[in-house]
């Protein structure tokens, strides 16, 4: 089997905020092979700067398009095309955007490969320890605490057992944080609790508010402090008792390392459209296993990378928490023919050949960016 094309595709909404909300974009993957078999992968990126990693033509040996690298090749030699990539882009890749772009491929490749020997990617990837996931609800802070407590009392009659508010209104009073948190666990009631502050704290910041929430029982306070402030996190972890989390803004597993071995980060978000695939991921779950914390991969696209995130949660021992995107966005509702759904708080992990889903054509012709 040879691989034939690689096509990135840009996905739009008519219109676009400045709201953080991946869903109003996408850039998809579809890698074609000789025998016929279509993968799909998904990223998380600037749309248009990932497309054009993959489009680049050749300027010397290590600054190749990914495309070019990979017409011709055979796609079950996964981990050496991971290396190949990787290798011929070190001029202007190692990570951001360029790993956000292998991220896609790779997830393909692995759709690819699942197809072709009948078997759900969470086989070849080493599990199944779960046939289902738990999901938590996944939602951007509203501005009232009156909001904010309706919301988390709707989530708990929908059946979630966990959920996060972030970004939105965090991050700018730390008084105001404090109420909208107090609001969210009022309305949580005994459901697991989770706050994202978007990078806006100081790690003063941090610490003051984390000594005042103590006592809404977070499961974790994610995304405190910027993502280059190693040492930030590295004071905070050592203050505060509540666990703090972070990682979907980084790209290869050399990066968490540090997060891991540096910062002790207590909970660890690789999004597997970011990180370099599901090959690259499986790396960081090693270093999280061997360190005794824990991985909960960060989601907030479509069907295409919750299902990826599902096969990982399946062949992992200790995850069980996926993130459940609930922003009204047609592109992330719409993509799959048959949409994941949450049953009673739980998400059941694929079972057919490859990722285990369909794209639905009709939703990329409307919304596709020529």
């Amino acid at each position: 089997m040879k691989i034939t094309q690689i096509e990135p595709i840009i996905l739009r909404l008519p219109q676009v905020t400045e709201d953080i909300d991946g869903t109003q974009d996408d850039l998809l993957i579809r890698v074609e092979t000789d025998e016929g078999l279509v993968g799909w992968g998904e990223v998380d990126s600037s749309p248009e700067v990932a497309r054009a990693a993959v489009e680049a033509h050749a300027s010397h040996g290590i600054a190749h398009g990914l495309r070019e690298i990979l017409i011709g090749r055979d796609p079950f030699d996964i981990e050496q095309l991971w290396d190949l990539m990787y290798r011929k882009t070190f001029y202007f890749g190692r990570q951001g955007p360029v790993l956000h772009a292998m991220s896609g491929i790779d997830i393909a490749l692995w759709d690819i490969l699942g197809k072709a020997i009948n078997k759900p990617v969470h086989k070849l990837l080493g599990g199944s320890y779960r046939t289902q996931a738990r999901a938590y609800a996944s939602v951007l802070m509203p501005q009232t605490p009156a909001a904010v407590e309706r919301l988390a009392r709707e989530q708990v009659a929908q059946g979630y057992t966990a959920m996060k508010f972030g970004w939105g209104p965090l991050g700018s009073n730390e008084d105001r944080d404090v109420e909208l948190i107090a609001a969210a666990r009022s309305g949580a009631g005994d459901a697991e609790l989770m706050i994202d502050i978007g990078q806006k704290y100081t790690v003063k910041q941090a610490i003051r508010v984390a000594e005042r929430i103590e006592k809404y029982r977070l499961n974790w306070l994610e995304e405190p402090l910027p993502p280059d402030d190693f040492e930030g996190y590295k004071r905070l972890t050592a203050t505060v008792p509540i666990n703090i989390a972070a990682g979907e803004a980084e790209s290869g597993h050399r990066a968490f390392r540090r997060l891991i071995e540096e910062c002790r980060l207590d909970v660890i978000q690789p999004d597997i459209s970011r990180v370099g695939g599901l090959t690259e991921v499986r790396k960081v779950a090693t270093l999280v296993e061997d360190a005794n914390a824990r991985l909960v991969p960060h989601a907030f696209k479509t069907g295409i990378l919750l299902s990826a995130c599902l096969h990982l949660i399946a062949a992992l021992p200790k995850t069980e928490l996926l993130e459940y995107s609930l922003t009204n966005s047609p592109i992330r509702n719409d993509l799959l023919l048959q949409p994941i759904r949450v049953v009673q708080g739980y998400v059941q992990v694929p079972e057919k050949p490859g990722l285990g889903i369909e794209i639905n054509p009709e939703v990329v012709a409307r919304y596709r960016v020529v």
